[in-house]
């Protein structure tokens, strides 16, 4: 790690937040709203270009860091990739033989389903199995500092993610 990235400050940092999967949603929405509006464009229109400048650019860090801490995928790839651990997601495709035929069930079932119940019934089951993976990576990271468990459930969890956007795209054709 190069001695400008270890002086940087961190997503957590930003928003005095503790490294951790397990974060408090509200802190980390007060903490932002707070960061934000320090550097809103407002605050400076009357300043010089420079100081313009630098504040679009710490608002910019503060969105990115934002929304890394608020998905926890995005979180939980950060958290790994600091504990030198990445979660590869473009490369390591390897996955579980059963969580894998789950999949391609969920999706034919998505494929197939021909009402708005069937639809929501596919969201609300990938809803569960999405929290169960979210408590899998905050015990895995937090608590186990298990890195290769919660990359591992991370890359799960970014799966399944995908076919719930899939699945609300689906639900919105019924609506």
């Amino acid at each position: 790690m190069s001695e400008a990235s270890r002086s940087a400050p961190t997503p957590f940092s930003i928003f005095g937040l503790a490294p951790a999967f397990r974060i408090d949603a509200e802190r980390l929405e007060a903490a932002y709203e707070r960061a934000i509006l320090k550097v809103h464009p407002d605050r400076f229109a009357g300043r010089s270009a420079a100081e313009r400048r630098v504040a679009e650019q710490w608002s910019a860090r503060i969105n990115e860091a934002h929304a890394i801490l608020a998905d926890p995928v995005r979180r939980a790839a950060w958290l790994c990739e600091a504990a030198g651990t990445p979660v590869e997601a473009e490369t390591n495709t390897r996955m579980p033989p059963d969580f894998l035929l789950a999949q391609i069930e969920r999706r034919e079932a998505l494929e197939s389903a021909k009402t708005l119940d069937a639809v929501e019934a596919l969201l609300a089951q990938a809803g569960d199995e999405a929290r169960r993976l979210e408590a899998e990576i905050a015990a895995a990271a937090d608590d186990e500092k298990n890195w290769p468990k919660a990359a591992d459930a991370a890359r799960r969890l970014m799966f399944l993610q995908r076919f719930i956007g899939e699945a609300k795209k689906a639900r919105g054709a019924f609506l």
